[in-house]
């Protein structure tokens, strides 16, 4: 299929494209790589009048180590983060989950904003940054300023908080915290597919934030006391998602998984070669 007609516009500056947004109201959507976009187009399940691309904009292009987060402009693509040059040191859950966010062709394209912005459940980004407790900042045609934490931004699937007279224009991820362990670890057909539960790990000494995505409507994050039984809390999480069956795999299957894979992520016991083994498909 194709998408539905629309007005184009390629602002070069972050206040023409905060204006053109404001003109179109909501019925204008803002693009950088397109990679989720696109597809969403052509099958006319959005029909915007306005698409507002902000790929040109060379001022929204960046990736900032900061007072305690690193800062991702939101023309910065997927590639473009996976290459800098201190994620590893900087935010090492980033650096685990970064290659099983689609494949390099679409990193190249994709945005890091834009996969936020765009709010799948499934998606690997979303889930980073709920999990870090990041943050995303929107800016008004007036020059005001909002930020929003990661857990709150997500509101459903492909739902956000962000208003119609708002663009982001930057994501935030907190650095590395000393004496906590970061792991990403995902279930789906194939590497770089939608993930069928995507689990994220932010292991301190007495606690634990653990993520999961790819089940309920949004990415959910849990803080589990390191005196827990794991066990039951993984099995108590696993049931509070309210996980459907679908055509991808039964509730049933989800929740093993959050159970089963949740406990060898954080006591790292599994690697992501011998995930295919350890998670067959149902």
């Amino acid at each position: 299929m194709k998408p539905a007609a629309f007005d184009y516009y390629r602002p070069h500056t972050r206040r023409e494209a905060i204006e053109r947004l404001v003109e179109a109201g909501e019925d204008a959507r803002v693009v950088a790589g397109g990679q989720s976009l696109m597809a969403v187009l052509n099958m006319r399940l959005s029909q915007p009048r306005a698409l507002i691309d902000i790929a040109a904009i060379d001022e929204l292009r960046y990736i900032e180590r900061r007072d305690g987060y690193l800062a991702i402009g939101a023309a910065t693509t997927q590639a473009e983060l996976l290459e800098y040059a201190s994620l590893t040191d900087d935010v090492p859950l980033l650096a685990e989950a970064l290659p099983w966010v689609g494949h390099f062709q679409t990193r190249n394209r994709g945005t890091v904003c834009g996969s936020i912005a765009h709010a799948d459940p499934s998606a690997e980004l979303p889930l980073c940054l709920a999990t870090l407790g990041g943050e995303v900042v929107l800016e008004t045609r007036r020059g005001k300023t909002r930020r929003v934490a990661g857990r709150d931004f997500f509101q459903g699937v492909l739902t956000t908080d962000r208003r119609a007279d708002e663009l982001i224009t930057e994501v935030r991820f907190p650095l590395k915290r000393e004496r906590h362990v970061y792991r990403f670890q995902e279930v789906a057909m194939r590497h770089g597919d939608f993930a069928i539960v995507a689990l994220a790990a932010a292991i301190g000494e007495s606690e634990i934030h653990f993520g999961v995505g790819g089940v309920a409507d949004r990415p959910v994050v849990r803080r589990l006391s390191r005196d827990d039984d794991l066990a039951e809390a993984l099995n108590i999480l696993a049931w509070s998602l309210d996980a459907q069956d679908d055509a991808h795999a039964s509730a049933a299957y989800r929740r093993h998984l959050v159970r089963e894979m949740g406990r060898r992520l954080i006591a790292a016991e599994t690697t992501e070669e011998e995930a295919a083994d350890v998670y067959p498909q149902w």
